[in-house]
């Protein structure tokens, strides 16, 4: 693509076309430009756009769609074909910078977060000069500047906070400090100064803090790993001022700038080389008074987000996102405090949550703001070490949780009014989240109902929390890892609680609300039979949901657990009723075809797996409904989705395993497309055992005359596979495949297709992969298989007992014994750049494993061989009664003796001798 007018102009239309809400416009437009992103040039022509287009929409409309190509894109992926030319790599670096601080705001934040995805995969080794570049910024005095290189610093340097320690981290730290300690402290000075300079005018500090509030994030990413040499000798400094700023009048001061800056104190408390800077009682007592105490408060700007923003509300006070509150960091800086001086800290704040209760008490109407920081003061206070699976893992011992409970939390809870003081209940209700490990069952089990009453509750965040901490108390576990509230509990209330939840999906704003759906799923997965009455109902709802969001789908989460419910209802329903697989066809295929022919990429992979779950249900043949889709499956656009391919690997198997006969005659045709899709599927490092997946399927079930053409070739590409790039994840599958084709087709034909490629390659391959590399074989389904497989090859070969083979056949009886009785042998050559299954290509369309559509493991030896071991000395036996005297020679000589021993337990617990 040339960087020509003609090419923007047609850019501008279809980025246009991509605004509209039609999804007959938007689709295409968004197609067209999915097909021509990996043409030269396009991500520059993009970045001209932003710069130079006269029309604002398409600058910011081109500042997503590059920073959306550059995630989806930039990272390299061996054995991928890199997606973006050398060229423009480094044309983009060269500009990007700039561009980014020349930009007006909206589009500045897109580039910053283009820089970082960039600096993720390219800083420092092969973006070197990009630190000095943001640095030299620094002297500007043009604070739009300044904060434009502070913003997309933090982007950058933000996952410091979360990454292991290991030597290259902090390599890498230490060359960021190096370069970015000193110009970031003489600013965080120097801007600190210039608020005291312009006290007076609102706009400037306005910006002024902005700057620190960033200045504040940078120095907590950068302190995260815990380098005290680069910032100790100014820590008291930081210190004194971030204590100063915090005592100043609260009203004045930015939420962000004081979230920030009690984020940075909660982090220095925690430290212990920093703890004689809280020792001092008096600075203790005023932290606690003058800092924590008035931000724990519920403010204005709470209330209004609460009211009106309740979506951000929630994902900021569940599940802590980047953007920080006041009262979270307050929280925050509590539990730091606590950690070296729990006892004083809970002496002060006992006083004042009593203080706070007793003015609730007086008015409740008026002061329930006292109460609420009460609740969130105990919360802080008790709470030691939290998961967000499991609640608080370790309490404060000096706080009575239980009694809190009963006292403060029920009470509320109980009121015949859902829409009483909602902020209140829902602050109560996630007190029931976080302690529900520290609160007795009983009392857990009297609250179940009163959640289930909250699900109606017009305010978004009360039936959000209701639904999510029903979901947590189902999660729950007891004695023996079972759930620890049973069905027959919960029996009770099935109605209501079913009722409720999807009467919950009908509230304004909560139509596509995660935590319900979340809740229906668990719901489902805790009561099993005790839903199957209401499955013709419910079924019938989720499918109405399902075909309403596949119109554009928006909310990753709540799909997924949409369809985690949709499988839990053919699951129960079908094992208690097999045929009732037919209604749920019914009832999903249309809107199944319907997202298959709109191409709805975030929901192939789910509508696959359910379908693979359908068809699996299915005892006898296929019916003809799948075997008409049965060709298009094996289109190559599929296949270039990697979220796709696991799912479709699936299908095909199910197809296979359901219906191979019927695919060897009516579709023989299409055997070819299946093995196309193997031979695809091979050649990826990420996705080869997929491909092998397929191919044990293939194996297993297809009649052998209809792949007897093909064998010879598959073996071919796997050998050119193994001689090009060989990676223990490859060996493993081949290991496991190879023998399941000899328990399938016979050692002999195993024997006989290798040395028909190569005369003497069947001692190759036992020479130089099954013997050394046996032991590297993971699963027990797989290990069973080369166990069978290689007792195939020592009794049923002849020409292992009299060839040049028969020197292998002891070394491989030795490494069979090994695979039994011998530790996994787990390590991965230092050479090797193992690809983990999960490292998929950029950043597509991920697949999502629905946990609730989970394939049975499959044993293929499963009626053939109960006990691999005690299989081996039978069938050692019948062939020491085939050549008497020659079987314990071989043994007696060769093999070592500890080997010796283990093989004489299995003769013995066989009760068989070799003769």
């Amino acid at each position: 693509m040339e960087l020509s007018d003609a090419n923007l102009q047609t850019l501008t239309e279809y980025l246009k076309k991509t605004l509209d809400p039609d999804p007959a416009i938007r689709r295409p437009a968004e197609k067209f430009l999915e097909s021509v992103e990996g043409n030269q040039n396009y991500p520059l022509l993009l970045l001209t756009l932003l710069e130079k287009s006269q029309d604002n929409v398409i600058k910011v409309c081109a500042s997503v769609t590059f920073k959306n190509y550059i995630k989806r894109n930039w990272r390299i992926v061996e054995d991928e074909p890199n997606k973006i030319c050398e060229a423009d790599r480094a044309a983009i670096k060269a500009n990007i910078v700039h561009l980014m601080l020349s930009s007006p705001e909206q589009i500045q934040k897109q580039l910053s977060d283009a820089i970082s995805i960039i600096g993720r995969e390219d800083f420092p080794q092969k973006w070197p000069d990009l630190l000095t570049e943001m640095v030299n910024r620094f002297q500007s005095g043009d604070f739009h500047v300044i904060n434009g290189v502070l913003r997309t610093a933090h982007s950058l340097f933000k996952r410091y906070r979360h990454e292991f320690k290991s030597n290259e981290l902090w390599t890498e730290i230490k060359l960021v400090l190096d370069a970015f300690a000193l110009p970031l402290t003489n600013l965080f000075k120097a801007t600190i100064e210039l608020c005291s300079t312009h006290a007076n005018d609102a706009s400037a500090l306005r910006i002024l803090f902005s700057s620190l509030i960033l200045i504040s994030k940078l120095f907590y990413s950068l302190n995260f790993q815990d380098l005290p040499e680069f910032f100790e000798d100014n820590m008291e400094t930081w210190m004194n001022n971030f204590h100063t700023l915090l005592t100043l009048d609260n009203k004045l001061l930015q939420t962000d700038l004081v979230s920030n800056a009690i984020q940075f104190l909660a982090s220095v408390c925690e430290r212990p080389h920093y703890k004689n800077l809280f020792e001092d009682q008096n600075t203790l007592t005023s932290i606690c008074e003058k800092v924590i105490v008035p931000n724990m408060e519920f403010r204005a700007a709470d209330e209004e987000a609460f009211e009106d923003n309740s979506e951000e509300y929630i994902r900021r006070d569940l599940e802590g996102s980047d953007i920080d509150t006041r009262r979270r960091a307050a929280c925050d800086l509590v539990r730091g405090l606590c950690k070296f001086f729990e006892g004083p800290v809970t002496g002060i704040f006992s006083g004042y949550v009593n203080s706070m209760l007793q003015e609730y008490a007086k008015n409740p109407s008026v002061n329930w703001k006292h109460k609420d920081a009460a609740i969130y003061l105990v919360t802080s206070l008790a709470s030691k070490a939290q998961t967000q699976k499991h609640g608080i893992t370790q309490a404060n011992e000096l706080v009575n949780l239980t009694e809190f409970f009963v006292n403060h939390i029920l009470p509320d809870l109980k009121s015949a009014n859902v829409n009483e003081f909602p902020v209140l209940k829902a602050d109560g209700i996630k007190y029931i989240m976080i302690f529900r490990n520290q609160v007795p069952k009983e009392h857990l089990l009297v609250s179940i109902p009163l959640l289930i009453n909250h699900l109606q509750a017009e305010s978004i965040v009360v039936h959000t929390y209701a639904a999510h901490a029903l979901e947590r108390l189902f999660t729950m576990r007891g004695p023996n890892n079972a759930t620890l509230f049973t069905a027959a509990e919960i029996a009770p209330f099935v109605e209501i609680l079913l009722t409720n939840l999807f009467k919950a999906l009908t509230l304004p704003g909560s139509s596509e609300n995660e935590y319900i759906m979340k809740a229906i799923m668990r719901s489902f997965s805790l009561l099993q039979e005790a839903i199957i009455p209401y499955i013709p109902t419910l079924i019938t709802q989720l499918t109405q949901k399902l075909l309403a969001v596949s119109k554009n789908p928006s909310k990753p989460h709540f799909n997924h657990y949409m369809f985690e419910a949709i499988c839990l209802s053919i699951r129960i329903t079908c094992k208690a009723n097999p045929a009732a697989v037919v209604n749920f066809e019914e009832a999903l295929f249309l809107v199944f075809t319907e997202i298959l022919q709109n191409d709805v990429q975030e929901f192939i992979p789910y509508v696959f797996q359910v379908m693979s779950l359908l068809l699996e249900t299915h005892k006898n043949d296929i019916p003809s409904s799948y075997m008409a889709l049965f060709p298009h499956l094996l289109q190559p656009v599929l296949w270039e989705r990697t979220g796709n391919i696991p799912a479709l690997v699936r299908l095909l198997q199910a197809f296979l395993e359901r219906g191979s006969n019927t695919i060897a005659s009516a579709a023989a045709d299409k055997i070819p497309g299946l093995l196309g899709v193997f031979q695809k599927l091979i050649a990826s490092k990420a996705n080869d055992h997929q491909g092998f997946y397929l191919l044990n399927s293939i194996i297993e079930h297809m009649p052998p005359e209809s792949v007897d053409q093909y064998r010879k070739q598959i073996f071919i590409l796997l050998f050119q596979r193994l001689q090009n790039s060989k990676t223990t994840k490859f060996i493993k599958s081949f290991l496991v495949f190879i023998n399941l084709y000899c328990i399938k087709y016979g050692a002999l034909a195993l024997q006989e297709i290798f040395d028909g490629i190569q005369p003497k390659m069947f001692g190759m391959v036992l020479e130089k992969i099954i013997i050394p590399e046996i032991q590297k074989v993971s699963g027990n389904v797989e290990k069973k298989i080369c166990a069978v497989g290689i007792t195939k090859l020592l009794t049923e070969c002849p020409p292992m007992m009299d060839t040049e083979y028969t020197k292998l056949w002891t070394p491989l009886l030795q490494s069979l014994i090994g695979l039994f009785e011998l530790p996994e042998d787990d390590t991965i050559p230092d050479e090797e750049h193992f690809i983990d299954i999960e490292d998929t290509p950029g950043y597509q369309t991920a697949f999502s494993q629905l946990a609730f559509a989970g394939k049975k493991e499959h044993d293929p030896v499963g009626q053939m061989v109960n006990n691999p071991k005690i299989h081996l000395a039978q069938s050692l036996h019948k062939l020491s009664t085939a050549c008497p005297g020659r079987v314990p020679s071989m043994v007696s000589t060769s093999l070592n003796a500890e080997a010796l021993q283990y093989l004489q337990g299995y003769l013995q617990a066989a009760s068989v001798t070799l003769l």
